[in-house]
């Protein structure tokens, strides 16, 4: 396990599109993103195929290993930031050089549909990888200071981080309108099993997850702490079955702590059910769990290193996740 180099002021930052293209991102907040990077005092520039669409919104495979493998050779660029999700990143995965990667260590930021690739870049190369915002994420006008925040925080500091919930939160289509925005107060997180741990980060978008199970791109889940998020199509009942299997992954002992995003209205899942679920698995009975976290497909956002440490303590009177190292 090794960490790449923090960012510093005027370093270059590549945007890359290993999922969906950045085609289908409005030019107007293809500019905002880019502005916000720049006033950050970072350069932004974009990959040869970044913006190249097929049938399935997407370029070609080739094209999109190529536009990685050029990103993490180039020695000016210092991080790379993923154009949006989508659903089909994993189809890079055998056609990566695992070791062009290895010897040309960089930040690589993205979440959703990128949990392959962070996930299997680490599994392979022992390098962090970082579950955070797209570049696309960047072109939002309001209600990015707590996204930001935790960006710099993780991207440009060697300190311990100290996760604390986002005043509000919102899931409004701000992409298509920026001027009709609704934010929810938060309400703070719920502790469903109280406990103290300290492990290795694994984890991001569940179901994208559960795709390197029974491959070589899968990370070992021994001594982790889950951090795990779906999107609005996860109804309680998808959400336990995509759960169950991964605690079945065989190579689960010592699992620390588990850590879940907060859920998209749309999905309507209840604490009562979550709690529900979480009873269920006698792979969590002694395991501290606490959810409704700033991450997943709501916004803000915290990032996270996959492939770090963390330290947890889940107690009523104090609840407390802190980034050790990342």
């Amino acid at each position: 396990m090794w960490y790449p180099a923090k960012l510093k002021h005027g370093d270059e930052i590549r945007v890359i599109a290993p999922s969906t293209s950045l085609s289908i991102v409005s030019k107007e907040n293809i500019s905002n993103a880019k502005i916000k990077l720049e006033s950050l005092g970072y350069k932004v520039s974009f990959s040869k195929f970044a913006k190249e669409c097929d049938i399935f919104n997407s370029s070609t495979i080739e094209q999109r290993v190529a536009d990685l493998h050029s990103a993490f050779l180039d020695v000016n660029v210092k991080a790379i930031l993923t154009a949006i999700g989508g659903y089909n990143s994993n189809q890079l995965l055998s056609k990566l050089d695992y070791n062009l990667i290895r010897n040309n260590p960089k930040i690589l930021s993205g979440f959703s549909d990128i949990t392959a690739l962070q996930n299997a870049i680490y599994a392979k190369t022992g390098l962090v990888t970082y579950s955070g915002p797209h570049f696309s994420t960047f072109g939002m006008l309001e209600g990015l200071e707590y996204t930001v925040n935790y960006f710099e925080q993780i991207f440009t500091s060697q300190e311990p981080v100290k996760l604390a919930p986002a005043a509000n939160w919102s899931n409004d289509t701000w992409f298509i309108n920026q001027n009709n925005r609704t934010f929810i107060t938060n309400k703070g997180w719920d502790i469903i099993r109280r406990g103290r741990a300290a492990g290795k980060v694994i984890g991001g978008n569940l179901c994208t997850l559960n795709l390197l199970q029974g491959t070589p791109f899968m990370p070992s889940l021994c001594d982790s702490v889950l951090f795990l998020e779906d999107n609005f199509q996860s109804d309680a009942v998808e959400f336990d079955r995509n759960l169950q299997s991964l605690l079945h992954h065989q190579h689960l002992s010592g699992l620390k702590g588990l850590v879940i995003g907060r859920f998209q209205p749309e999905s309507k899942i209840t604490l009562e059910e979550l709690k529900f679920i979480i009873n269920t698995k006698d792979e969590l009975t002694e395991v501290p769990v606490v959810t409704g976290l700033d991450f997943g497909h709501t916004t803000p956002i915290f990032t996270f290193p996959i492939g770090g440490e963390v330290e947890i303590n889940i107690e009523p009177d104090d609840c407390r996740i802190a980034i050790i190292k990342h």
